[in-house]
């Protein structure tokens, strides 16, 4: 069991990170549970002040219990941006220690308060997005059905009923994962054998991409002789 303890949003992440995390000899850390569950509507949205809060509250309580060197937070950059989402940290660290700023990215301060090392990572391609972003670029297979949605994305922008960004993602991974990702027998159990989870146990991404490097490399600072 590790003493460093990452932090992430969704339980996508939490999927995403751990399969990536196999490919990186020396990353010494476990996942959190998630921010979001699925239940927890408030994140629909994007994560909130509030959601990090109350998750950062309920980590303040096992880090003396667990021993806990140091702690991660990765949440994406969605719309807002790298720099806004530091700031957003920033803020919500203040609940555990008032005297504590983060204004950086991949970087570890410590908490006196705490007697622990805190830092964050924000996942963007370019600047902004989310997993689904990140995912649809280190995809490594043909993606014939699901490009073909730009056509449709397209169409909708000429009728004035743009989709956001963020929304289009996520539809054109999951016809990634479902028709350019499966065979047709498996889309027959597509639930099952279809989603992002089975998806991470196939050749369908490239996790040597260069988008991935900034993430490696923050994932590499968890070891203890780093």
């Amino acid at each position: 069991m590790s003493n460093n303890l990452l932090i992430v949003e969704s339980e996508n992440d939490k999927l995403f990170i751990e399969r990536l995390k196999q490919e990186i000899a020396t990353a010494d850390f476990e996942v959190d549970t998630p921010i979001c569950t699925i239940s927890e509507y408030e994140c629909l949205g994007g994560l909130s002040l509030t959601a990090l809060e109350n998750k950062l509250k309920t980590i303040k309580r096992d880090i003396e219990k667990k021993g806990l060197d140091k702690i991660g937070i990765l949440i994406d950059a969605d719309q807002e941006g790298i720099d806004a989402r530091v700031q957003l940290v920033n803020q919500a660290i203040k609940s555990l220690d008032s005297e504590l700023t983060i204004s950086a990215t991949n970087t570890w301060y410590p908490s006196a308060l705490l007697d622990v090392q805190i830092s964050c990572h924000v996942l963007n391609v370019n600047g902004s997005g989310e997993l689904e972003t990140l995912l649809k670029t280190i995809k490594s297979k043909d993606s014939n059905y699901a490009d073909c949605l730009l056509a449709w994305q397209n169409c909708l922008a000429a009728k004035n009923k743009p989709i956001k960004t963020k929304d289009f993602d996520k539809f054109w991974l999951s016809v990634y994962l479902r028709y350019d990702g499966c065979a047709n027998a498996e889309q027959k159990q597509a639930g099952r054998k279809c989603n992002l989870e089975a998806s991470l146990k196939k050749d369908l991404w490239d996790f040597s991409h260069a988008c991935l490097d900034d993430l490696t490399r923050y994932l590499r600072t968890f070891n203890p002789q780093h």
